[in-house]
């Protein structure tokens, strides 16, 4: 596996195990009904869609973990754009191995192309402008890792990981401590200096509050086509500005042409739609 999930596999494999375990239970009735177990052969996963691949190799792990004595070989790679009726990989072994981790892989390695799909389109619609598509933390719990990494491997940043690596104050923070610059005080002083600290703004004010607040980031929430340009007027440059809220692939390419730095996606993680893939047994040994 590549980047990130390389170095998290025992995190990955965790997952696998957990998705496994949810679905076989005490065991597949309906492969065992049909085959002893000794039978063997093989099978390809298909795309039927034009898609950019991301897990090809939590979709082998899977298999694996179930069966070490299947083997996998890959035709594609994390991050190619393939087209429809691509073979992805084809596998050998027992085929009651390979019927039973089936769907399982297949609903890791269909979630994790449908948002690299997405991610890449987000991607081409901002070429040349030098703005960064971002993820946010609106995933499936549990499936961070994985969903953020196919984000990245399609051209996307990370936002943040998660609570614990980066200062993002937002609407409820700023009321439970009191207004923008209570926050950002409390927060610069309990956190080390090498800590950025960015604000969720909703208005022109609250952007000026944040400037005045001296943080090196401003979210504008939600904001409209011209608020965001005269957000990006005001700052003139004093903080980088991250675009959020109801970015569409209709719309996300005027937002980037205001001027801000970043623009995050949740629609990303939260709603993907998997990618057509099909694993098809096209053989039985004799």
């Amino acid at each position: 596996m590549k980047e990130n999930l390389l170095a998290a596999k025992g995190r990955v494999d965790k997952l696998i195990a957990m998705a496994l375990e949810e679905d076989i239970g005490s065991g597949d009735i309906t492969t065992a009904g049909i085959l002893t177990g000794r039978e063997k052969g093989g099978a390809k996963a298909v795309a039927k869609s034009e898609m950019v691949v991301a897990g090809i190799d939590v979709f082998r792990e899977t298999f694996l973990l179930l069966d070490g004595h299947i083997t996998f070989t890959a035709h594609v790679e994390d991050g190619e754009r393939i087209r429809p009726g691509a073979i992805m990989g084809e596998l050998q072994g027992t085929l009651l191995s390979i019927l039973m981790a089936e769907r399982v892989a297949l609903n890791f390695l269909q979630r994790m192309c449908g948002i690299a799909t997405l991610t890449s389109r987000l991607v081409e619609a901002v070429a040349g402008t030098g703005v960064k598509i971002l993820h946010t933390r609106k995933t499936v719990p549990g499936l961070r890792a994985l969903d953020t990494y196919a984000v990245r491997v399609a051209g996307g940043y990370s936002h943040r990981a998660g609570l614990f690596d980066g200062v993002l104050l937002k609407e409820n923070h700023i009321v439970a401590a009191g207004g923008i610059a209570e926050a950002v005080f409390h927060a610069r002083r309990r956190m080390p200096h090498t800590v950025k600290v960015e604000v969720e703004t909703e208005n022109l004010a609250e952007v000026e509050q944040a400037l005045s607040a001296g943080v090196e980031l401003i979210m504008l929430d939600n904001m409209s086509m011209e608020e965001t340009r005269q957000a990006v007027k005001l700052v003139a440059g004093r903080a980088l500005l991250e675009a959020s809220g109801n970015v569409t692939l209709a719309n996300i390419r005027e937002i980037a042409a205001t001027g801000v730095h970043y623009i995050s996606v949740g629609a990303l993680t939260h709603s993907v739609t998997a990618a057509d893939i099909s694993l098809r047994v096209e053989c039985r040994d004799e």
